[in-house]
């Protein structure tokens, strides 16, 4: 599960990065009047950036909660059969 997330994330930058470049080299060519538009975009994508990290942080968390709460389960689940099969005590 860790190991998609990062590798998820790590695609994400590559995408965001090649975008970047693109757009420095359409800036280049077209001119200075998309600079504007440019700031914009990357403002907006260092944004989704950090919307994304929040996300994966929350996505981890949730991960090992789940986990925390199975082996919490499993533990219940085998103390009742104990106590199913043996009696209390």
């Amino acid at each position: 599960m860790e190991m998609v997330v990062m590798v998820v994330l790590v695609l994400i930058v590559l995408v965001l990065i090649v975008i970047e470049v693109v757009v420095v080299v359409m800036v280049v060519l077209v001119g200075m009047e998309v600079v504007m538009v440019v700031l914009v975009m990357v403002v907006v994508m260092y944004i989704v950036v950090m919307v994304l990290r929040v996300t994966v942080v929350v996505v981890m968390v949730v991960v090992m909660v789940m986990e925390v709460v199975v082996v919490v389960i499993v533990v219940v689940i085998v103390m009742v059969v104990m106590v199913i099969k043996w009696g209390w005590w």
